[in-house]
């Protein structure tokens, strides 16, 4: 279960949004907590009048039924994560099938996964032909060079039209904010994804981390990181107004 530090409420949420000039914003269930029930934050989109919209986690075992009303409810994705072996897999042919399954709802998966992990799902990812937006710049070892493999795999990716999060710089950085060791990653997806396929992300309310964390900065990062004000609008309204359906 999260700490009380690593909750928030729908409520408390808005008001960051507002705080910051932020219209709309994207939930992704966690694993942590919910797994596979998506009730809270379908909850929380219902009452958010029109401002939200979500990630969803789901099992093999969903149902059309199900997956039609998560994309009634404000769902646009279902997002898989790499990292925990209790997450639902995509390996092999059930995890092919359930892929080509969010594909065929209209959904996009976010893959979260960490270095050269992608590599072991790249077979399945292509198979599927799900469209796909890589988690959190992707999490690369940042004592590593951009050279290393599963980024260059990512950044393939991005030629060939998958969108990625640039967001959660503190989970791979190894430096205090502004996490300049990340910056060479950052400028690596830019350009292989272009703006019109990258996305900010906060990680609010910053699950699974030892210290605090606060939205601000992290939003603060995206200026230096793209100090162009045309593309960075691009990156903060544009895109994702085109990926998640917001009007």
């Amino acid at each position: 279960m999260p700490a009380p530090n690593e909750r928030g409420t729908p409520a408390e949420y808005l008001n960051v949004l507002d705080a910051h000039g932020v219209t709309h914003g994207l939930l992704v269930n966690p694993q942590a907590g919910y797994a596979t029930d998506n009730a809270c934050m379908l909850d929380a989109i219902a009452g958010s009048r029109g401002r939200l919209k979500g990630i969803a986690l789901i099992g093999h075992d969903v149902t059309d039924r199900e997956l039609q009303q998560l994309k009634d409810g404000g769902v646009v994705g279902a997002r898989f994560n790499l990292l925990f072996s209790h997450a639902t897999s995509i390996r092999g042919a059930e995890g092919v099938r359930l892929l080509e399954r969010v594909r065929e709802v209209g959904w996009f998966a976010q893959i979260y996964f960490r270095g050269d992990e992608l590599l072991d799902a790249l077979p399945v990812l292509r198979q599927s032909k799900v469209p796909i937006v890589a988690d959190h710049l992707g999490a690369p070892d940042t004592a590593r060079p951009v050279t290393q493999p599963g980024f260059q795999a990512l950044l393939a990716l991005g030629r060939e039209g998958a969108a990625v999060k640039l967001s959660g710089a503190f989970r791979s950085s190894t430096r205090p904010w502004p996490h300049e060791d990340v910056d060479p990653f950052v400028a690596a997806l830019l350009d292989a994804f272009t703006p019109g396929r990258c996305v900010w992300g906060s990680d609010w309310p910053f699950v699974r981390l030892p210290r605090r964390i606060d939205y601000g900065p992290q939003l603060a990062l995206l200026e230096r990181w793209i100090p162009d004000a045309t593309a960075r609008d691009q990156v903060l309204r544009e895109t994702p107004s085109r990926l998640f359906g917001f009007g």
